[in-house]
């Protein structure tokens, strides 16, 4: 099994930044795809940004390209949501997730998710 926390989460004003990490447990984290995904209050749980199991190949949402970096350290157990010029749209719980995943941009493809992170961006 894995387990995953969710750090980092905060209040920024528009146009500022905030780094997520999550935190895994287990030591065949390496051999797992990883994702960030998030959910806003009243809606559905949609796809931010996620890696294959291999980290060859990263996938970013349209609404956060060019803003949002994902990283992976094995090394770790850790990856990361780098969140920059963040806008209010961006207000959601953020959370992590692993698992044997093939479409790794469908949240139901993952098994193991952490307790979510809240991110809160004010205009």
């Amino acid at each position: 099994q894995v387990q995953l926390v969710e750090s980092g989460g905060g209040l920024v004003q528009a146009g500022g930044s905030l780094r997520l990490s999550c935190a895994a447990s287990g030591r065949t984290f390496s051999s797992y795809a990883m994702g960030w995904f998030r959910q806003a209050p009243g809606k559905e749980r949609e796809f931010v940004a996620a890696t294959s199991w291999s980290g060859g190949n990263i996938y970013y949402a349209d609404a956060v390209k060019g803003r949002f970096t994902f990283s992976r350290d094995n090394a770790k157990n850790t990856v990361y949501l780098q969140m920059n010029s963040l806008k209010p749209e961006d207000t959601a719980v953020y959370y992590c997730a692993a698992g044997a995943a093939v479409v790794i941009t469908a949240s139901y493809e993952y098994d193991y998710w952490g307790q979510g992170t809240q991110v809160t961006v004010s205009s």
